[in-house]
């Protein structure tokens, strides 16, 4: 864990993945088993979260159409971030609530920096300069091929500025994500997640028990 945690702090947990890896699913299951487990639990998405973060969020993932910078995005990305953290994420952890927030600050390197090659160490500035010592106490990564993603997202009907990004911007947005849970000392749990829904619940329902486990030890 990156952040010290006072024994009655929440414990904020992330879920990564490219588009069609299953977060939404996944997700609410999350939510649900930890408040089966008597922890309030407070759930949320990036970009979004808040009014302003919603706001930001249709603009960033809206009309394909509209040309936007690489810098543009990521800035967009994290002034939503920073609304998100100071609004709902801080409050809800110092309460002693559980966050679950479908995608964050990973994202962010997957995406603006794998997928469209803004430098890591731009990213790292701003992720210093908004969240400070604040990073996830555990990341669940929902890792599926790009090709097997896309399949899926061509299923579910209207897609949005990234949906419609090709295979090898994927490819990109993956390896990214792969590197990053490699080098992780623990906070990161990578989860096969083309296997069938009930084999992936219950690899999250293990590291769910664990994740329990520790807080109740802490």
């Amino acid at each position: 864990m990156e952040a010290e945690l006072s024994a009655d702090r929440g414990l904020f947990i992330t879920v990564e993945g490219i588009e069609g890896a299953g977060k939404t699913t996944h997700i609410n299951f999350v939510v649900n088993y930890l408040r089966a487990a008597g922890h309030e639990v407070v759930s949320t998405r990036e970009p979004g979260g808040t009014a302003m973060g919603e706001a930001i969020r249709s603009v960033v993932l809206g009309d394909q159409s509209v040309e936007m910078s690489i810098d543009s995005e990521a800035l967009l990305m994290f002034a939503a971030r920073a609304q998100h953290l100071e609004e709902v994420i801080e409050p809800a952890l110092a309460s002693g609530a559980w966050v679950v927030c479908d995608r964050f600050t990973e994202a962010t390197y997957a995406y603006q920096g794998g997928g469209r090659g803004m430098p890591f160490s731009r990213i790292a500035v701003l992720e210093e300069w908004v969240q400070g010592a604040l990073r996830p106490d555990l990341t669940l990564l929902l890792d599926v091929s790009p090709e097997v993603g896309l399949e899926r997202v061509g299923k579910r009907g209207a897609a949005d500025r990234f949906d419609g990004e090709d295979a090898e911007f994927f490819t990109r947005v993956r390896e990214v994500y792969l590197r990053r849970a490699a080098s992780a000392q623990g906070a990161y749990a990578v989860i096969d997640a083309e296997q069938n829904v009930e084999t992936v619940r219950r690899a999250i329902t293990d590291i769910l028990d664990r994740a329990v486990a520790e807080a109740k030890g802490a």
